[in-house]
């Protein structure tokens, strides 16, 4: 596998964690009072939350691309 494939790996499953820390953070929402439509109108608002399925697609887009 080359440095490039490694690199955009690495990037997609540091995204991945960060936006699923964030969404699973924002999960704390939905306990304190909102209903689960108004947490998934609030999350789509959230831009880190984005970087989840970035990240799996990146992840994703690496892995298929390796020769060996």
């Amino acid at each position: 596998m080359e440095m490039w494939q490694w690199l955009l790996f690495l990037i997609g499953f540091g995204l991945a964690v960060a936006g699923g820390t964030v969404t699973i953070t924002y999960l704390n929402l939905v306990p304190a009072g909102l209903s689960w439509i108004e947490f998934f109108i609030f999350i789509k608002s959230r831009v880190e939350c984005y970087f989840l399925p970035l990240g799996v697609f990146l992840s994703t887009l690496a892995i298929l691309f390796m020769k060996d």
